[in-house]
């Protein structure tokens, strides 16, 4: 069974735990049309957080393809202050996965006019797209564990606990005493959070609220709280993780663009024309450029692969989300929870919905990523995308003067774009062209 849910802890007898898995306007438009998509489902190891920030207040929803019996999920989270139950719900997977499509890295075809026929040049307008709560003080639990279990919540087919501790010891004892799993190392990271006077959001899966819910999926989390820290503490996922793991960050907020303060931010490469063919394997490819991207970086790199302001697109890889999907995910600072996507958005004077959201990717392990990833907002609304560039050819029969002009420079283009494929993603010259001959399209001669 697949659950939405991420940063996943086993408890129980079953092995493979993973600790945590987060812890284990616009000036003018692009045009073309959206005809595939790259999605966070490309990334096997991967975890999905969508961000909120408005002010030192933060909302963070986790979600991932956790697959396994239910009752093995658990999530520990690191928290930089006290939570309330009214500041823990549950999020519609398909919220996410909404946003997920919106922001992701996407291919856009144009078709060549008939090179014999007057241009008339236009200049894109910007129109936007219209669119039970108890606490508990155990003093047995404290003198034993030197753990302090401030709260217990039911929080839909979960229950949760807030725990403080005076040193990692004892909290791992606690954990494993309450069967849960933990991997060799977590001690060290676990105390830096507990020197950070940090609290651990604890769920478990409620297997008799569960079945009364009536679903067969886990909703993913979210904790909202005031603090000054705008981080994901991803640390905790390091500590088990067999290989680098990929981290997809969709930032929330009302100013513009967020960015790490502690390592590098980097756009992916974007708006590159590439051969007709990657159109049936635009996955693949776009796997491939992250890849190369993360290489070049030494994995030492936090990418931006989209940044826009959430009441318009171009092209929509999907229709922007409503202001109730919006409020759903923590952006509560909009005010109305109503189903329209549209709403006038003081930053560009058109269209919007009072949000910028940033999209950010993060491939890490402990030894690349040693700090948590910090972030800062910033004033730039800029737009960016991750877009990739395919240009059809005029296949009509044209005969004139430009027409034979324009004939003549195609194999040009075909060889600047398999150049371009194989420095964005690696792949051999040779069967880039071999691909491209298949197509039609017959490189310049050498």
């Amino acid at each position: 069974m697949r659950y939405g849910v991420a940063h996943c802890l086993k408890t129980g007898v079953a092995a493979g735990a993973i600790l945590a898995q987060l812890a284990t306007g616009p000036a003018s438009a692009f045009c073309g049309f959206y005809v595939a998509q790259a999605d966070s489902k490309l990334f096997n190891t991967s975890s999905k957080v969508v961000l909120a920030r408005d002010g030192d207040q933060t909302a963070i929803t986790m979600a991932s393809d956790f697959e396994g019996d239910a009752k093995e999920f658990a999530v520990v989270v690191p928290v930089p202050t006290f939570i309330e139950r009214k500041q823990i719900g549950v999020v519609d997977p398909k919220t996410i996965d909404h946003l997920d499509r919106y922001t992701a890295p996407r291919l856009v075809e144009y078709h060549d006019d008939d090179p014999c026929r007057p241009q008339v040049m236009m200049t894109a307008s910007a129109m936007p797209m219209l669119p039970v709560a108890r606490s508990v003080q155990d003093a047995a639990v404290q003198k034993k564990y030197g753990v302090t279990i401030e709260a217990s919540y039911d929080v839909g087919e979960y229950d949760v606990l807030i725990l403080s501790a005076n040193e990692s010891n004892g909290l791992v004892n606690w954990l494993t005493d309450n069967k849960y799993r933990i991997p060799q190392g977590a001690e060290n990271v676990l105390g830096s959070y507990i020197k950070q006077n940090m609290r651990f959001f604890v769920a478990k899966v409620n297997l008799e609220r569960m079945k009364g819910l009536g679903n067969n999926y886990l909703r993913p989390l979210q904790v909202r709280y005031q603090s000054l820290k705008f981080m994901v503490p991803l640390r905790l996922g390091t500590v088990n993780a067999r290989g680098p793991q990929d981290l997809i960050v969709y930032a929330l907020t009302r100013g513009g663009r967020v960015e790490s303060t502690n390592y590098r931010t980097v756009k992916i490469p974007s708006g590159i024309d590439i051969p007709l063919y990657v159109k049936d394997e635009f996955g693949p490819f776009y796997k491939a450029v992250f890849e190369r991207a993360v290489s070049r970086e030494n994995m030492r790199a936090v990418f931006v692969e989209y940044a826009w302001d959430m009441g318009w697109c171009d092209p929509c890889a999907a229709e922007p989300l409503s202001n109730k999907e919006l409020v759903e995910l923590g952006a509560r600072w909009i005010g109305s929870a109503d189903d329209g996507a549209f709403r006038t958005n003081r930053y560009s004077g058109g269209g919007g919905s009072d949000a910028f959201v940033t999209r950010l990717h993060v491939r890490y392990d402990a030894k690349s990523f040693p700090e948590d990833i910090v972030f800062m907002e910033t004033k730039d609304r800029s737009n960016f995308q991750g877009r990739y560039v395919q240009h059809h050819p005029w296949q009509g029969p044209s005969s004139c003067a430009a027409a034979t002009s324009y004939r003549s420079e195609l194999p040009a283009r075909f060889t600047r774009e398999a150049k371009n494929l194989e420095d964005l993603t690696g792949w051999n010259r040779t069967d880039i062209v071999g691909r491209m001959a298949l197509t039609g399209q017959q490189l310049q001669a050498k």
